[in-house]
């Protein structure tokens, strides 16, 4: 026996030193999404700012006008635990009152909190021009008011608005880290003003100057008596000449939410930066930072931003252009500044990205932005029983959270602490302006959402906890009836296909009906059940399903009995796949209800039907617009303009009532619904941005939305106030109009909507019918299956990249249910080069499988042209390919492009294939050539 354990000790010890440290076999990988849940703890929160988790499962959260409050989590409720008197305005030179950023802005809890009860808040000061970083007692969820001490004070201004800080974190030495603003105002060109009176205006004295906390990163440790020593290590020496020894980073424009590793001690944070869209002669265009210092260093504002683009000295006083700050060695002349002249070496950037579609990290987006920051995961930094502790996948990412764009990241870096990659975390959880994020003790992730209206109380905020489940995961719930509605008696066949329990138990199920007022009227036990509705009423429909382990979910339909809901056909002369550009669409809409009878063109209630064609640029997420399910209740065009107006962070800055950061909708509506003149210029300012209209805030550059859905959306915002699109009629013709900047390769989206009429006391059904139409050049991208080929995005076409499949032998894509009535032909947009060791091959076109009936086949010879695939400038080794069908009656049929030659290498990719055009022209065979005479 102990020969064959030393024999496996042995092997145990050969197969690690063979293996040597390749850590693929033992690499975590990505966890399933269906494992995390996110949890809503407290809503209708009133401008929540900051928060901080406890250990007894309370969370504090700071509101910005000076309410101290307390989700309990044993009684899953909120209440308010103090009101600090706070300043929340500004007066600018003309002697108007405005809203600032200022107010409540930071709180901490004490790392020793358990034993000394001590929380710490920066707040703006009610009546003097300052911040203040005080400490307090926080016991049996109450602020005690007479144990207030003040740290430490910010002197500022409150002429001009904004950028506050109030981040805080601690390292592991008990030193206390806070982020402050540059409280500076901004400018045409760089925060560089020194006219007389116009200080407010001068980053030079504020984040630019070593003698003054604003636009600075501070490190200090809290004492027992209420007042902070310094630590070593800050960047300037304690006892330095015109300095303050309280600084770790400077040059900060508006440093947000801070985090320090506990391993590395690197410090992390999000950096909000100025508006300007592109660059221009007086300076670069904006950039939101995710930065990370590894040491205490000068992050450049005001004179270099995002990649350390440089601003030039801009001489307010001469109306010039002076030059270039040396990053090395840059230096602080202003009259302003009552610090050093000489100033620390410019760090190095982390993460940066403008409004515009970022080069270097692409998958942040475009659009309006607003970098909060966010922790570092480590497990070592909770309990050993901590209950929910995300996996050993994100042991050293970053999750960082951004604002406007609403998406958390999970960055990872290198050893040494190099950026190396970032994913998006979660991307079904769409928080409303979250503003900050923190783990808590248990090893949830919390996030506070601010909501979607600014300086004022949102019914959208609300603090989440995304809780991970390592364990038994709930089932996942769908519940379907075969008819919603009907004259009693009548059947529902009901349905839980598509219940799934992803841990493999078995379910049980349970249905329960119940009557408008909620009475139970039946219990149903069976997977898919038949239920008779005998009476008249409103019914609700509820099924659960239960795993072995009670946990459980439900889901509800709703059946009307009493009112047959109506059913609409929206039918299109030809083919139901595509629209052909250039060529009119016939269509006819037809609605059939039991109790109104048939409408279509000229009944007389063909009125009440909604009828839409819309053109939407390629990108449109169908299902986004579907899952609202708004129908056309206000013009024809409302579910897709919502859909733009959400999905490209509009509602970020524009409420539909009321002014928030930006105009609301209908206000927009009312100064322009009767200057159709101004819609060309509308849609260049939503494109490129703009100020001065509306009030000190800029509206941010949104470069991704194209001309057509801009208009698309000012359509609608105009209809809010103005003459409502009446729609088109159940029957006609409809011409795809697209604008001059889209590559008319977008959909056409058909919409119609009917509410039937009551039926005595039981209420109108509604139905809603969108059906989609493509452009018949198709991406690869848009297979529903690849097998057997290697899709990828060739970023050498342009920084967003373009769709290619390389397929190996017996490889295949497929496209599933395509309407082929009229197509006659395929053109393939291929290449085959030795560049790309291409095999080349044979492409077959096949009906429902990859070895189905075969429509045509077209073989692919390998080019000697050893250029790039698909070059941009040139389009050197792409070439045309045409595929006959051989009829133009087939129908709707899954189609399969299968690739092959069986002489390829096993891992061989014998082309490269882009995009598939669908055409009603027949392939032009050449004549054969007459013979020659003798």
């Amino acid at each position: 026996m102990k020969s064959i354990r030393l024999i496996g000790v042995l092997f145990t010890l050969y197969f690690f030193s063979y293996c040597g440290t390749d850590q693929t076999l033992t690499k975590p990988t990505r966890p399933d999404e269906s494992r995390f849940t996110p949890v809503v703890l407290a809503q209708g929160l009133d401008e929540p700012i900051v928060f901080e988790p406890m250990k007894n499962g309370d969370v504090v959260i700071i509101e910005r006008k000076g309410d101290v409050k307390m989700y309990v989590g044993e009684w899953d409720s909120t209440i308010t635990i103090a009101h600090i008197p706070v300043n929340t305005k500004y007066t600018s030179a003309a002697g108007v009152v405005r809203e600032a950023e200022e107010g409540l802005m930071g709180f901490s809890l004490d790392p020793d909190y358990e034993t000394n009860h001590w929380a710490y808040i920066y707040y703006a000061h009610p009546t003097e021009k300052k911040h203040i970083l005080t400490r307090w007692i926080l016991q049996d969820r109450k602020l005690l008011p007479s144990s207030e001490k003040v740290l430490l004070e910010v002197h500022t201004q409150r002429e001009v608005c904004c950028h506050t800080g109030g981040g805080m974190a601690w390292d592991e030495d008990k030193n206390l880290y806070l982020t402050i603003g540059n409280n500076t105002g901004s400018n045409i060109g760089g925060q560089t003003d020194e006219r007389e009176g116009r200080s407010s205006w001068d980053d030079q004295g504020h984040a630019w100057n070593t003698n003054d906390l604003r636009g600075k990163i501070i490190r200090i440790h809290p004492e027992d008596d209420g007042t902070y020593t310094i630590p070593d290590g800050n960047l300037f020496p304690k006892g330095t000449d015109k300095t303050r020894p309280e600084i770790y980073a400077m040059g900060l424009r508006n440093p947000w939410r801070i985090f320090v590793d506990s391993k590395t001690g690197f410090v992390y944070w999000g950096e909000v930066g100025p508006d300007a869209n592109e660059d221009t002669r007086i300076g670069p265009r904006g950039y939101d930072e995710l930065n990370q210092a590894r040491g205490p260093g000068n992050f450049g504002w005001p004179f270099f931003v995002g990649p350390n683009a440089p601003f030039p000295y801009y001489d307010y006083k001469l109306d010039s252009i002076l030059d270039y700050k040396d990053s090395l060695k840059p230096t602080n002349f202003s009259i302003n500044n009552t610090g050093l002249q000489q100033l620390p070496p410019i760090a190095r950037p982390f993460i940066y990205y403008p409004y515009a579609n970022s080069e270097e990290f692409p998958i942040v987006g475009s659009g309006s932005r607003c970098a909060v920051g966010g922790p570092i995961f480590r497990r070592a930094d909770f309990a050993s029983d901590a209950k929910r502790l995300f996996p050993d996948y994100y042991e050293g990412k970053w999750l960082a959270v951004d604002f406007s764009r609403g998406w958390i990241m999970a960055i990872s870096m290198k050893e040494n602490g190099d950026y190396d990659s970032m994913e998006q975390f979660l991307p079904s959880y769409h928080p409303i302006q979250p503003i900050d994020m923190k783990f808590g003790p248990e090893g949830d992730l919390y996030v506070l959402e601010y909501g979607s209206t600014y300086f004022a109380k949102s019914a959208t905020s609300q603090l989440v906890r995304i809780e991970y489940n390592a364990g038994n995961r709930k089932p996942l719930v769908e519940a379907h009836a075969d008819k919603l509605g009907g004259k009693p008696p009548f059947d529902v066949q009901l349905s839980s296909d598509g219940s799934v329990d992803l841990d493999g138990d078995q379910l049980s199920y349970l249905w329960r009906v119940t009557d408008k007022e909620g009475t139970l009227v039946k219990e149903l036990h069976e997977k898919n059940p038949l239920y008779n509705f005998d009476k008249q009423g409103e019914y609700t429909v509820t099924l659960t399903v239960s795993d072995p382990y009670n946990a459980s979910n439900s889901k509800s339909v709703e059946i009307v009995s009493g009112n047959t809901p109506p059913e609409i056909s929206f039918d299109v002369a030809g083919n139901n796949t595509f629209y052909f550009p250039g060529e009119a669409l016939k269509y006819a809409v037809t609605v059939s209800d039991a109790e109104d009878g048939i409408i279509k063109k000229g009944s007389d209630l063909a009125g009440n039907v909604a009828v839409s064609i819309e053109y939407v640029s390629d990108g449109f997420d169908v299902a986004e617009a579907v899952q609202s399910q708004r129908g056309l209740e206000t013009s024809a065009n409302v579910t897709i303009a919502q859909t733009l107006l959400k999905v490209n962070n509009c509602v970020n800055c524009h409420n539909p009532e009321v002014k928030t950061i930006g105009p609301g909708l209908k206000q927009i509506s009312e100064k322009y619904k009767s200057e159709s003149s101004e819609i060309d210029r509308l849609i260049r300012k939503i494109q490129t941005g703009g100020s001065g209209v509306w009030g000190e805030a800029a509206m941010p550059a949104n470069p991704s939305v194209t001309d057509n859905d801009a208009h698309t959306i000012l359509k609608y915002i105009m209809e809010l106030t103005g003459k409502k699109d009446a729609g088109l009629p159940l029957e006609g013709s409809f011409m795809q109009n697209v604008q001059k900047d889209d590559a008319g390769t977008g959909s056409l989206i058909l919409q119609a909507s009917y509410s039937d009429q009551p039926q005595g006391n039981i209420p109108s059904q509604k139905a809603y019918l969108l059906k989609k139409l493509i452009n018949p050049k198709v991406s690869v991208k848009s297979a529903d299956r690849k097998e057997g080929v290697d899709a990828i995005i060739d970023g050498r076409l342009g920084t967003s990249g373009e769709a290619l499949v390389k397929p190996r032998h017996n490889g295949f894509i497929s496209f599933s249910k395509i309407d082929l009535t009229g197509i006659k032909s395929l053109k393939l947009e291929v290449a085959a080069t030795i560049r790309e060791n291409n095999s080349g091959g044979t492409i077959e076109v096949r009906e429902n499988n990859p070895n189905g009936k075969l429509f045509g086949t077209v073989p692919i010879e390998v080019s000697e042209d050893t250029s790039g695939v698909f070059n941009r400038s040139v389009l050197r080794g792409k070439r045309d390919v045409f595929v006959d069908l051989g009829s133009d009656s087939i129908g709707v049929v899954d189609l399969y492009l299968v690739f092959k030659n069986a002489k390829a290498g096993p891992n061989q990719p014998l082309l490269t294939l882009k995009d598939i055009e669908f055409r009603k022209e027949t392939i032009e065979k050449p004549e054969k050539a007459k013979p020659a005479k003798k």
